[in-house]
């Protein structure tokens, strides 16, 4: 595998960068420390400009080659974490209850930090290379607020490039795709409402135990039954909350899910039959069930040339019989 020595050589910082990000985690656009860190470490590779607080905490840097004019391309990484626990014990593990680099957002931040230092220093392309930072990719939408602050119009941005890491994929290989790489991502509140009582009376009551447990099943003949087999979906229900002793009827139920989707037509699909099945579904049972179906990013679909164009770069580096240019689409 042809890895430039000099980026070879940056392996321990890379992954020095990492494991400092790893273990002080942030969310969403509340990502100041990282931020700031990013900032810092592209002003001492030498960026001909760095700026802070695009889309609230983005960061980006300018790299213009010495080579002559030519093209502006972007390099994007996302730096935000999860609001979730880390419960492994390595050195670097999340120093902040509750907040876990979990989607290797710490990886691809120091990824791009390496490739900033290299094109800072080497400046052996034609153009300009402008790395971008964005805060708040799990679901605060940061890439969104970014564009709508101004990013590809300031900085002349042509086309942008970017990476995530792919657990299961072997390392040293490539997988990417034209078209859709991944589905559309909404989510799903069903509030319901039946009739308090006790758990030795339930002929009186309306139990919303029962009335979410045949919502969650009969939401699952969507996909079955009502998505054209060859188009690919998903609804899951990941939370279930009722009740807060074992022998009283709860009066309320809260369910909350995901929709994945590939194409326009499949994504509306599934938020009318969810909106048909969940209120049928209450009614039969003597239930009120309100669903809230958001929204949240669409299909990202990479560009046939593009991706054309990466597939090749990969396979400059690790050749092409380790990159597969047809992966299949992922849901999430």
């Amino acid at each position: 595998m042809p890895i430039v020595n000099r980026i070879a050589a940056m392996q321990g910082d890379i992954t020095a960068w990492r494991r400092d990000i790893h273990a002080n985690p942030e969310v969403l656009y509340d990502v100041h420390r990282t931020a700031a860190t990013v900032a810092d470490k592209l002003k001492s590779f030498g960026c001909d400009e760095v700026v802070t607080g695009i889309g609230r905490t983005g960061v980006v840097g300018v790299i213009r080659g010495g080579r002559g004019n030519g093209r502006v391309i972007g390099l994007r990484a996302d730096m935000d974490a999860l609001p979730i626990e880390e419960f492994g014990n390595v050195p670097y593990r999340s120093t902040v209850a509750g907040k876990m680099h979990a989607c290797g957002h710490d990886g691809h931040t120091a990824m791009l930090l390496g490739a900033a230092h290299y094109l800072a220093e080497t400046r052996n392309f034609s153009g300009t290379a402008v790395v971008i930072f964005q805060p708040a990719e799990e679901g605060g939408a940061g890439g969104k607020a970014m564009v709508q602050d101004g990013l590809m119009e300031r900085f002349r941005i042509e086309e942008v490039y970017g990476m995530h890491n792919y657990p299961g994929l072997p390392v040293g290989q490539f997988a990417l795709r034209s078209g859709p790489m991944m589905a559309a991502a909404d989510r799903i509140t069903i509030e319901i409402e039946g009739r308090g009582g006790h758990a030795a009376r339930p002929h009186v009551s309306i139990d919303t135990v029962l009335v979410g447990a045949q919502i969650i099943n009969q939401i699952q003949s969507i996909v079955a039954r009502n998505v054209d087999p060859l188009n690919a979906a998903v609804i899951s229900i990941c939370v279930f909350q009722a009740g807060s002793t074992d022998n009283v009827i709860p009066q309320t139920a809260l369910l909350r899910g995901t929709a994945r989707s590939l194409t326009p037509d499949v994504r509306d699909l599934l938020e009318k039959r969810l909106h048909e099945v969940v209120t049928g579904t209450a009614g039969l049972y003597g239930a009120n069930a309100k669903l809230t179906y958001r929204r949240d990013y669409p299909v990202t679909r990479n560009h046939a040339r593009q991706a054309a164009f990466a597939a090749s770069v990969a396979a400059g580096v690790v050749g092409g019989e380790r990159v597969n240019e047809d992966v299949a689409p992922v849901m999430g």
